[in-house]
């Protein structure tokens, strides 16, 4: 498979050219000389007609589907996507309704308040994280049908965080039988199109979802997709490019680009081998694990998610234990730990994993339980919430208050409540649980 958006840059590289164009470096340097503009030849990413759009459609072979790059993660890809929902409900007169689960990215809250898009919330269960949901076609046909009429949207993440998948083809036959698009935010799940069989949104009934190359491939950060399934409304490919210009930078990296074009070589020059071989030494790590007493959550294959009170820690305890090791965690809070593991770890890396987490001593489970699942009352829309004047107070003196922009970085990026929704006691239990310090409220 051709890469020629690297070629292109690799070629400007070794010219010696006099860059009488930005960047500022004028190539000086091992990494800034392969740093370009949109010069003659290098084509531009929302205008795509040559190397980009090639490399495009090279991407879109692999993965089955109309594929556009983003230089600026899944973050731009979501508002992508909710940009194409906002105008396809224009051409069908239909109202701009989202049903969407609670464990969105934050992206996803800034891009609905943008473009003021209603979205009703499918609320996981009280058991569950804030971080996941279990929710299945069944769950999500029961929300339709309490509804007034079908949304334009159902939206949902998978994999999620914790590493655990929803029945994706399930949900996407209730939603086509309702006449309702499904959404999915796959940023944690490139690599699921290279399974055998294939568990990627698109080959499950997906209209629409993106994914972080960055997260699972090896791809620089920043480096995302958004596909578009071929059975979708042609309407949403046609103004993809459209979407992803109008939240996106006119200077997009070509380090990012030429990263993501790189990868569709390595991905079809036997990358399905190398992940069912890896694939299958995550399973056996997992299992002597599961046989040393320690308890794991999700059914993602490359994600490792511990439960860490059940073998008598935090997750930050764990995280701070495997760190005099050398291992750095994806994330952690009190209870989970998450380790993101690829075919690029080495095998001494697994096997040093491996030999650290048994040799930690297993402790009396903690059995203390992270907060409820919480839905607070929406006191104003996402939209006003987020524009409106604020200023940031420690949780205590949020009580009554109304929540303006979301105060969570990255990871695990995803809001404990909603812009727009009112702080009670159990959001500021929630707050400090998780160690937020500061919030937004409303002036």
């Amino acid at each position: 498979m051709k890469t020629p958006i690297y070629d292109f840059v690799t070629r400007y590289a070794e010219s010696g050219a006099s860059r009488m164009h930005m960047p500022g470096h004028k190539g000086i340097g091992e990494i800034e000389r392969f740093d370009i503009t949109e010069v003659f030849g290098a084509d531009s990413l929302y205008e795509a007609n040559g190397i980009i759009r090639e490399s495009e459609k090279y991407a879109g072979e692999l993965f089955g589907a109309d594929t556009f790059y983003s230089a600026e993660g899944s973050s731009l890809s979501i508002r992508a996507m909710m940009y194409l929902v906002s105008l396809f409900s224009k051409t069908n007169g239909r109202p701009c309704k989202v049903l969407a689960a609670r464990n969105v990215h934050k992206s996803f809250v800034y891009a609905v308040g943008l473009l003021d898009i209603d979205v009703e919330w499918l609320l996981p269960n009280e058991n569950e994280s804030y971080l996941s949901s279990s929710l299945d076609g069944a769950f999500v046909e029961r929300a339709l049908l309490a509804m007034d009429e079908p949304p334009l949207a159902v939206y949902v993440t998978s994999p999620d965080y914790l590493g655990r998948t929803l029945p994706i083809a399930d949900i996407a036959e209730v939603c086509h039988r309702y006449g309702t698009l499904l959404l999915v935010d796959n940023a944690h799940g490139a690599y699921l199109k290279f399974l055998n069989p294939s568990r990627h949104p698109i080959d499950l009934g997906a209209d629409i979802c993106c994914d972080s190359a960055h997260k699972t491939l090896p791809v620089l950060t920043g480096g995302a997709y958004l596909h578009i399934s071929r059975a979708a409304p042609a309407y949403l490919s046609e103004n993809a490019k459209r979407a992803l210009a109008l939240f996106g930078s006119t200077s997009p990296s070509y380090l990012i680009l030429a990263s993501l074009d790189r990868a569709n070589a390595y991905i079809a020059g036997g990358y399905r081998e190398r992940l069912a071989e890896f694939s299958a030494k995550v399973d056996r790590l997992k299992s002597e694990i599961l046989n040393n007493g320690y308890a794991l959550f999700g059914d993602e294959p490359l994600k490792l998610t511990l439960l860490t009170k059940k073998y008598g820690y935090l997750g930050y305890e764990l995280a701070e234990r495997l760190m005099l090791d050398g291992i750095v965690c994806e994330f952690c809070d009190p209870d989970h730990l998450v380790l993101m593991l690829t075919p690029e770890n080495t095998d001494e890396d697994i096997s040093k994993l491996k030999r650290v987490l048994l040799s930690i001593e297993r402790r009396e489970e903690i059995a203390t339980m992270p907060p409820k699942t919480i839905m607070p009352m929406r006191k104003v829309s996402v939209r006003e919430a987020l524009l409106s004047a604020c200023v940031s107070v420690s949780p205590r003196d949020a009580a009554g208050r109304v929540l303006a922009s979301v105060t969570v970085g990255c990871p695990p990026a995803v809001p404990i409540i909603i812009s727009g929704e009112v702080i009670d006691d159990d959001c500021i239990s929630a707050f400090e649980y998780y160690g937020i310090d500061e919030v937004n409220v409303i002036c």
